[in-house]
Order: C-alpha cells, then sequence, then structure tokens
C-alpha cells in the first residue's frame, strides 16, 4: 500500500490512546450525532472507523435488488440464509468488526454462530460491498483483503459510479464485470446468475 494510501485509510481511524476497542465496546457507542446524523462503526483490528455519511437511493437499490435475488435463488431453495447490515466479526485480539452491506452463509457453514454483541460469527462464503461517496478505495481494498483472509470465498464490490461489479476470489485476480456479464456462484448457490445490468436498475 502506498503511503498515499495509507494516509486515505488512517484518516478514517482513530486510535484509542491507550487500548485497543473490542467488540463488546460497540454496544456502548451511540448511534447518533446529537444533531440526529446517524453513525455507525467498525473495528480494524482494534481500532475505530466511524462510518458517517447514510448511503444514498442508488447504493440502497442495488442493495435490495441483490439480496433478493439471493433470497429467491438462495435461500428459498434451501442453498443458505441471505443478511443485510450485518455485522461480522472476521477475528478477535484485536477485532476486526465489520458491517457487510449483503452476505450469503451456504448450507454447509449452518446454523448460524452469532457472538455475544449479536454479530455474525460464521464466515458468509458471499460478501457483497456497495461502494456509497464516503467509501475510499484503499478502506474498500483493505475490507476486501480482510474478508478473504478470514474465509470469505467470494467478495463482490459494486460501484454504482461505473456501473460495474468486481469479483474477488480466494484464489485468482479480481475480476470486472459490466453491464453484458452475468455474476454466477456455480459453488455456492448452483444454478445463480445474476445479469449485471440489474443490479443498476433504477
Amino acid at each position: 500500500m502506498s503511503t498515499a494510501d495509507q494516509t486515505s485509510l488512517w484518516d478514517l481511524v482513530v486510535q484509542p490512546a491507550n487500548k485497543l476497542f473490542i467488540a463488546a465496546d460497540l454496544e456502548a457507542f451511540p448511534t447518533e450525532l446529537p444533531s440526529g446524523m446517524p453513525i455507525d462503526y467498525e473495528l480494524d483490528n482494534g481500532r475505530l472507523v466511524f462510518i458517517m455519511a447514510p448511503p444514498g437511493d442508488i447504493h440502497g437499490a442495488a442493495q435490495s435488488l441483490i439480496a433478493t435475488y439471493l433470497t429467491m435463488h438462495g435461500e428459498f431453495k434451501g442453498h443458505g440464509k441471505v443478511r443485510t447490515e450485518v455485522g461480522i466479526v472476521l477475528w478477535r485480539n484485536p477485532d476486526r468488526v465489520v458491517g457487510a452491506d449483503v452476505a450469503f452463509i451456504a448450507k454447509k457453514s449452518l446454523p448460524l454462530k452469532r457472538s455475544d454483541e449479536g454479530y455474525l460469527e460464521t464466515i458468509p462464503e458471499l460478501v457483497v460491498e456497495i461502494r456509497s461517496k464516503n467509501d475510499t478505495l484503499p478502506y474498500v481494498r483493505r475490507k476486501v483483503e480482510h474478508y478473504l483472509k478470514a474465509g470469505v470465498e467470494v467478495v463482490w464490490v459494486v460501484d454504482p459510479t461505473t456501473k460495474t461489479v468486481t469479483v474477488h476470489a480466494a484464489a485468482g485476480d479480481p475480476v470486472t464485470r459490466g453491464a453484458s456479464d452475468a455474476l454466477e456462484l456455480p459453488n455456492i448457490i448452483p444454478g445463480f446468475s445474476l445479469p449485471v445490468a440489474d443490479v443498476f436498475r433504477e
């Protein structure tokens, strides 16, 4: 990671003065600022990450459509479980807690395991990250790296600006899919096919 990328990343992170935070600490944090602005958090190896700007409508539309496809063609057919806006504990000591836009946990990984804080401890087979205006590219890359390190098999990074989906897998280089392509999950949901053009349908 370049020095510029490191600066962009750590601009998002508040380093505690005396100790690292753990997942249980997140329960004590406020869910909104005094002005009423909603605020979410992640833990980057014990360091607190603030996620302040709520996602826009295009983000919400893509998230809803992907979750619906996964529910109809995955969960309802007995292949696993779908979750949206879910906190996932990737590892502990120091704690890495991330918020995934969409996750799919395959049947082989069920039943689900939840932490005492209510976060998902079962590592999903698929995670979907939809870029928002406040998501820096270095931090998205870092999250993808950490998802794969924790055992996620496939990560989709959805970019509403370019209307593309970049597919990251544990093996091989990332592949970017455009409007004429489809997203498939042969090792997770047999027969699943989601046209990329549908992801960005308004």
